[in-house]
């Protein structure tokens, strides 16, 4: 699986369509959608999925009136549940030098019952991008994997939480193991080195996705988000994670480098703690979107993107609305990596 920061051919995203995901705020979150494919679009092809000919002509209406570059949007007119595609889309990966669609079965994070049409989400994805599909199986059986579970750095090493794969609440794969996971991520991956980190940020439906946690910016180097304050709920969890990832080593044996970030103050909305990362951040060609919600440490996190990918456009995309249905830049997003024959 190349790295994140490796050239993409595509971006992947789902138009938001369910009300019930943000309940009472979802007005402002088309336009949200808007700014991120505006700032996308202008540097890789996005492949935008809506729900049907009707849904099109309305989005391509918005997206005109925030001046994206509709020519390089190309739509997919699909029915989806919701629009996380990190979680139900196919994780494309590299068989020698063509792309290669890791077709995981979903079923929405072992939590949510409406999940029929995102499971057929990653077939379609890979026959629209001309792939193969893989269906990883165990034991007879195919495998639920979320791509914000795990992070890879694109030279055989990956990170992911005990918390999101072993434990038995909200358990994906009932039977399957520590060793079962990392044959498959050797497999599947080419992911011979895993790190495990333990729980997840509060707030996190997903029960414990890396991706708000900790994140590969370079082959040596991890962003990870700590928490400052002793007491609150992320300060020891993220404290044991820190300890983790100081004393763990690369595919080669090496230390890594860990750059800290802070988390944000705690967005609540509703007396429910949300789980506002800046480490949900995407990587993309030329551009680094970074979710910030209006908070002291938003230029902290942005000045550390900055110096980390300075050669890349560092975006900050308000996301205290967004957040509200659980998930930010990362969550909504899936490269196709560029083909390299």
């Amino acid at each position: 699986m190349p790295a994140e920061w490796e050239p993409h051919a595509a971006t992947w995203l789902a138009w938001p369509h369910n009300h019930n995901d943000w309940p009472g705020k979802f007005e402002p979150i088309p336009w949200v959608y808007c700014e991120i494919i505006r700032n996308l679009a202008r540097h890789e092809r996005v492949e935008l999925i809506v729900q049907d000919a009707a849904a099109e002509r309305n989005v391509r209406k918005l997206l005109d009136r925030a001046n994206a570059p509709l020519k390089n949007v190309r739509f997919h007119r699909w029915r989806t549940d919701r629009v996380w595609l990190r979680d139900s889309g196919c994780i494309f990966v590299r068989s020698g030098s063509q792309p290669l669609a890791a077709n995981f079965g979903f079923n929405a994070w072992a939590k949510y019952s409406n999940w029929k049409n995102d499971e057929k989400i990653g077939t379609l994805m890979a026959n629209a991008a001309r792939t193969q599909v893989a269906r990883p199986m165990h034991k007879g059986t195919r495998v639920v994997l979320e791509g914000g579970s795990i992070d890879v750095n694109g030279r055989g090493t990956l990170l992911t939480t005990e918390e999101c794969l072993l434990s038995k609440i909200q358990q994906r794969n009932p039977g399957m193991k520590r060793e079962d996971y990392e044959k498959l991520f050797a497999c599947c991956f080419g992911a011979s080195h895993v790190i495990w980190l333990g729980e997840g940020i509060a707030g996190d439906d997903t029960h414990g996705h890396v991706d708000d946690l900790a994140r590969f910016v370079a082959p040596d180097t991890v962003v990870t988000v700590v928490e400052t304050n002793l007491k609150d709920e992320n300060y020891k969890p993220l404290r044991e994670n820190l300890h983790r990832l100081k004393n763990a080593r690369d595919q080669s044996g090496k230390l890594l480098n860990i750059i800290e970030i802070p988390m944000p103050h705690p967005v609540v909305f509703e007396g429910r703690r949300l789980p506002a990362s800046y480490a949900n951040f995407y990587i993309a060609n030329g551009i680094v979107l970074v979710p910030v919600f209006n908070d002291a440490y938003d230029r902290i996190a942005l000045d550390t993107m900055a110096a980390l990918f300075p050669r890349r456009e560092v975006v900050p995309i308000y996301s205290g609305d967004l957040v509200w249905g659980f998930g930010t830049m990362h969550c909504m997003t899936q490269q196709q990596p560029k083909s390299t024959a």
